[in-house]
């Protein structure tokens, strides 16, 4: 998609999109634009309403806003309009965009109408979207050249749907090398530093623990390191590392799953949702140093699948005892966070992965759980989550929960064994490979990260923390 600014609607015919905030039921002053009249009976701009009226070789798509809306809202209300109202679009469409909107609003409102040409039949016969032809250009009718917060948008929702096709195609398409390739085409295209480490490779390294959650597949994991570096001379940027959960299905093991297994070719969001934010850190080129780490591998069942009561050993060092193989993420970013730390010394750090049922018993489908020790990190990560729609709360990481994972044999075990406070545990399992790092936050995002909503029938990928980690890092 790409953008134009008009000031008039001189000679034009085809569809204007026409947001509009609320009034009242009783409103004797009717809404008009473009010679079009409605009147308060009918529609008077209620959240999640709109009204169509065709005149002057135009459809008119008034689309209410309620009384406010916020970011993540206004987002959804978009790429309703884009998805279902798909057959009225054609080449030509006009964004009126109203004189009270915001740069944040212009965003979200053309972020959401790219969102809307998102489609998850990937294995079906289906029409491209109008939005998505090499020709289209979407007209913004507007006083103010709001052109730069367009491009922005568009890159934002661009990468994000990116992440949703990563993470709905199935795992026999999305391979730990699938998405190692993907990160090497991104950092060619964008312009950051990316290559994997095969399994040769990790374990010339050391990366045990991680090479153990895949010793039961036949697809080859891959240890995927990404550097970004600002062009110019930039005197003192911030250096910030991210690591995220690439495990590209979960069958659970030798603990194998109970139930919800279908949808395990979710629980690489969290890799998923660092590679995007890889990418689109690099497209808005901020002015920050970032390396990230996405441990991929596939946690699947065979003769040669790591088992209860092993103890392996990790890059930390350290020894693990296994008491369910089932809690394989934590081992993976254990070797990730060890890595990233002892070879690229990060100022802060930030993982985040699809880690608990525990955050979804605790916070259903709102938020994802955010783990800190850093006051600064966790007002900066809320705050971008909070600004953009993409929320987090905390829960502690109190040294009353250390027990839970202490083990006879070995250093730590992987688990507790306990019914309660599973997400607590597994963040004091991540912190105790941080080497107490002084800037080190754990986001679970395990009920956030793929859901249901109106823009398809089953569960599917939210493409969450593409955006909040890029907005926390540029505004950290």
């Amino acid at each position: 998609m790409k953008t134009k600014n008009i000031e008039n609607l001189e000679g034009f015919s085809g569809v204007i999109l026409i947001p509009v905030f609320e009034t009242t039921s009783k409103n004797v002053v009717p809404i008009e634009f473009h010679g079009v009249s409605i009147s308060s009976k009918v529609f008077y701009g209620k959240k999640d309403t709109y009204y169509v009226a065709e005149k002057y070789d135009c459809i008119h798509i008034f689309i209410g806003l309620g009384k406010t809306i916020d970011y993540s809202s206004l987002k959804t209300t978009m790429r309703r309009i884009a998805s279902k109202e798909k057959e009225m679009f054609g080449k030509n469409v006009v964004l009126m965009i109203p004189e009270v909107f915001t740069l944040q609003q212009v965003e979200a409102t053309i972020s959401g109408l790219c969102l809307g040409t998102y489609q998850l039949g990937h294995f079906k016969k289906k029409d491209s979207h109008p939005f998505t032809a090499k020709d289209f250009e979407l007209a913004l009718l507007s006083k103010t050249d709001f052109s730069q917060a367009a491009l922005r948008a568009i890159k934002i929702a661009k990468t994000q749907i990116e992440i949703l096709y990563l993470v709905d195609l199935p795992p026999n398409t999305v391979t730990p090398t699938y998405l190692a390739k993907w990160a090497q085409d991104s950092g060619t295209t964008y312009g950051f530093e990316a290559k994997a480490l095969d399994e040769a490779a990790c374990k010339i390294e050391g990366l045990d623990a991680f090479l153990a959650v895949g010793k039961g597949s036949d697809k080859t994991p891959q240890f995927i390191i990404m550097n970004y570096e600002p062009a110019g001379d930039i005197p003192r940027v911030k250096h910030i590392g991210l690591v995220g959960k690439g495990i590209t299905f979960d069958t659970g093991g030798l603990n194998i799953k109970t139930a919800g297994m279908v949808h395990m070719k979710c629980d690489m969001a969290g890799g998923a949702a660092v590679l995007g934010a890889m990418q689109l850190i690099a497209d808005l080129k901020l002015p920050v140093k970032v390396t990230a780490i996405v441990p991929c591998c596939e946690n699947a069942v065979d003769s040669t699948s790591f088992m209860p009561s092993d103890v392996i050993k990790s890059y930390h060092g350290s020894t693990i005892e296994i008491i369910d193989t089932d809690a394989e993420g934590r081992l993976i970013l254990a070797d990730g966070l060890s890595y990233l730390i002892k070879n690229y010394k990060p100022e802060i750090i930030v993982d985040i992965a699809t880690l608990t049922g525990s955050s979804v018993g605790t916070f259903g489908y709102e938020c994802g759980a955010l783990f800190t020790n850093n006051p600064t990190i966790a007002q900066k990560l809320q705050q971008s989550g909070d600004e953009i729609g993409e929320r987090l709360w905390p829960l502690p990481l109190w040294d009353a929960y250390k027990s839970d994972i202490e083990s006879d044999i070995a250093d730590v075990k992987n688990y507790s064994g306990k019914p309660v406070a599973g997400a607590i545990t597994a963040a004091k399992f991540l912190e105790y490979f941080t080497d107490n790092h002084s800037a080190w936050a754990h986001l679970d995002i395990a009920g956030v990260a793929f859901g249901d909503d109106e823009f398809a029938k089953s569960k599917h990928a939210t493409a969450y923390g593409v955006h909040l980690l890029t907005h926390f890092i540029e505004n950290i």
